[in-house]
């Protein structure tokens, strides 16, 4: 029999890895699969599930009210819109180390290629929001070795080396405690086994290269080809971080960067601009041209009707 069909399929936490090694990744959110499926048509090589957006699009806040199921109920959508490696919000873990390894299982399963857990004490809040506490370090070195735990532990694994699954702990301690605070928890979430550290927060570019550079100096540890673990910025609006392009973020040593609520930011401020028309005038002919029109969204879903169609169509 041929290596072509013997040779096990490359896991999407596989696929993300290799292509961060190659250079920074643009993981754009999606809070549905309508916008995952736009996501692959735009070339984009994976995606974001953001907790702000999953909660937003069920009318709720940012505060931990949603639990598991919503959660890989997105995932799942997501991942069958696009076929694209995720990486997901898990905020804290949705409890202790039990539950964090429940979590690497349910994530997996719905087609997630990693998740974030935070280092805030539960109901958290937005990183990007003052009034944020921590749980000691050492209890949070220790959910992110139960992560990476069940990481190994999931089918496909090769003994000796890292699961089909990226383990990316985020911590939030740079505006609570400091910039030596963030490194020193850092490194101690990569020695707990952490594929990637999301620093959040970071209020200038200054700040995102210094933190950069001290994840270097753990040397080789066998994730990001400069050596540390790979890294994770966040480029959300409105918050604390200001806009910076994907390259700078590469230039400064960044390997993926998320742009966790931007599609819904736009999509729903274009809503609202309709529904206030709408409200004002009592038709929707002002906002027809900044709508989907029918045949754009047909092809987006690579649909022909009279056509039979199936889910994997255009994903190949």
């Amino acid at each position: 029999m041929s290596d072509t069909l013997t040779k096990a399929p490359i896991s999407p936490a596989d696929q993300l890895r290799e292509r961060m090694r190659q250079g920074c990744v643009g993981l754009p959110g999606a809070f549905n699969g309508l916008v995952a499926r736009m996501l692959r048509n735009h070339n984009f090589q994976g995606t974001y599930v953001s907790g702000a957006a999953v909660t937003a699009s069920w009318g709720v806040p940012d505060i931990g009210i949603l639990g598991l199921p919503e959660f890989t109920s997105v995932i799942q959508q997501v991942w069958m819109g696009s076929r694209l490696p995720i990486i997901a919000d898990a905020d804290t873990g949705f409890g202790e180390g039990e539950m964090v390894k429940r979590v690497v299982h349910e994530y997996h399963r719905a087609g997630a290629a990693g998740f974030h857990i935070e280092d805030q004490l539960f109901p958290k809040r937005c990183g990007h929001l003052d009034g944020k506490t921590l749980i000691p370090v050492n209890d949070f070195a220790e959910k992110v070795r139960a992560a990476c735990e069940a990481r190994d532990s999931l089918a496909g694994a090769q003994p000796g080396h890292r699961g089909p699954f990226l383990v990316c702990a985020r911590t939030d301690a740079f505006s609570v405690e400091g910039m030596p605070a963030a490194i020193e928890r850092a490194q101690a979430y990569v020695e707990a086994g952490a594929d990637m550290i999301f620093p959040e927060g970071l209020s200038s570019p200054e700040a995102f290269a210094e933190f950069a550079n001290a994840m270097r100096t753990m040397g080789d540890v066998g994730l990001a080809p400069q050596g540390g673990p790979f890294l994770l910025a966040n480029m959300t609006e409105f918050g604390k971080t200001p806009i910076t392009p994907l390259i700078d973020f590469e230039r400064m040593g960044y390997h993926t960067v998320i742009w966790p609520v931007s599609t819904l930011r736009s999509a729903m401020g274009a809503a609202n601009r309709l529904l206030g028309a709408l409200d004002a005038t009592g038709t929707v002919e002002p906002e027809l041209n900044t709508m989907l029109d029918r045949q754009s969204l047909y092809e987006l879903l690579n649909y022909t009707p009279g056509q039979e169609w199936s889910y994997g169509k255009g994903l190949e």
